[in-house]
């Protein structure tokens, strides 16, 4: 029997629920998931299909949205500077011919230092400082500021050191005491031991034989940069799929990978960047939103080895992912599927989860009639209010 769809939309977002409705109807009967969208600081859709809409998934890379926030309000803040070298904050960084790189062009991927030769067990990858400690003395795979390639599973270890380094508190830190504590979110970099019970592992999925061959060329050899980048070739390959199942990955909350949200968090999330939310003002001013929004890095991505664009810290979801949203949206989509952003031209964010891992990575399929149903109701509802 297809689950039921549970949750409310506002006037006028109807089609979203039939949208959700009919995907959930044609995807296997076990399937859990849930959507949420904010225009403007107001809640507008709030729908789910499986135990409840406060169940809290792994949404692996849409973790690097929550983290970058962070490094987004310190720049903002005067206390992190884009174009000072990262050398100016982590000296050890220099090694291997590193010193030259800016705090922005880490942030845009740039940086070159994906991974490691030798790769990282799965306790080095729950712990951010580890891993900084092991790429500060990494040699770069390219030139660093020459081109750019996914950091995947480092990204938010080495610009959280940076943080760590100005501030001596961690990016989790931060993010709990001016983001997720003060706006009540259901998105935990960290998550508490009393909430464990509220988590839906990930349910793994066999590739169809198509992905299979895409992911067989993808990380063909063991010292492909993709290998490296998804930590392949190290003496504990990981398994991208079930991470976050670890409840080290979990309790740590590594800001690349390790968060743990309900669609309302994340949704939530995009919502305090950029609108009034319960009465409290924005977290980011709109100039910050355009700075982290622009693409700073677009074209061939040397890791996923296929056009992607790059804001900083975040994707530039846009492009690469709902062409038909505004220039300058900000946001990050997740490995099992999940997607999050805010589109500052009509007040809108978005947040997706879902259980069960959506091949081929990135924002689940489905995200693009969801997120297609919302735009066109917001802008509607813009229209005529």
């Amino acid at each position: 029997m297809t689950q039921e769809i549970h949750g409310t939309v506002a006037d006028g977002y109807e089609p979203v629920r039939e949208e959700f409705a009919a995907f959930v109807r044609s995807e296997l009967p076990d399937y859990e998931g849930q959507v949420c969208a904010y225009v403007h600081g107001r809640r507008v859709v709030d729908l789910w299909a499986g135990p409840g809409g406060d169940a809290l998934y792994a949404v692996h890379s849409s973790t690097k949205g929550a983290a970058h926030l962070v490094v987004a309000l310190l720049v903002q803040d005067g206390t992190l500077e884009l174009d000072r070298p990262v050398t100016y904050y982590w000296p050890e960084f220099a090694a291997e011919g590193k010193g030259a790189l800016t705090v922005r062009d880490l942030l845009a991927h740039r940086a070159g230092v994906v991974g490691t030769d030798t790769g990282f067990t799965t306790a080095e990858l729950a712990d951010d400082r580890a891993l900084a400690e092991r790429l500060a003395d990494q040699r770069p795979f390219w030139q660093p500021g020459t081109a750019f390639g996914y950091h995947a599973l480092v990204i938010g270890a080495l610009t959280g050191e940076i943080v760590r380094r100005a501030t001596g508190r961690t990016i989790q830190q931060l993010y709990e005491e001016r983001v997720r504590a003060p706006y009540g979110l259901d998105f935990h970099l960290g998550l508490p031991a009393a909430q464990e019970p509220r988590y839906r592992p990930v349910q793994p999925m066999a590739p169809t034989p198509k992905q299979q061959a895409h992911l067989d060329t993808l990380y063909e050899g063991p010292h492909s940069l993709a290998s490296i980048a998804l930590n392949r070739q190290g003496p504990e390959p990981t398994d991208l799929q079930t991470l976050p199942n670890d409840p080290l990955i979990r309790a740590k909350g590594p800001a690349s990978v390790g968060g743990v949200a309900s669609a309302r968090g994340l949704a939530g999330l995009y919502a305090a960047m950029i609108s009034e939310v319960d009465g409290k003002t924005p977290l980011l001013k709109p100039d910050t939103v355009a700075e982290f929004g622009r693409i700073h890095s677009t074209g061939y991505d040397l890791v996923q080895r296929a056009h992607r664009s790059f804001g900083l810290g975040f994707q530039a979801t846009a492009d690469v992912w709902h062409p038909f949203l505004g220039a300058g949206t900000i946001g990050h989509s997740g490995a099992a599927g999940s997607q999050a952003f805010a589109d500052p031209t009509i007040g809108l964010a978005y947040g997706y989860t879902r259980r069960r891992f959506a091949f081929p990575g990135g924002a689940a399929p489905e995200n693009d009639r969801l997120v297609r149903a919302v735009h066109k109701a917001a802008l509607a509802a813009r229209d005529t209010g």
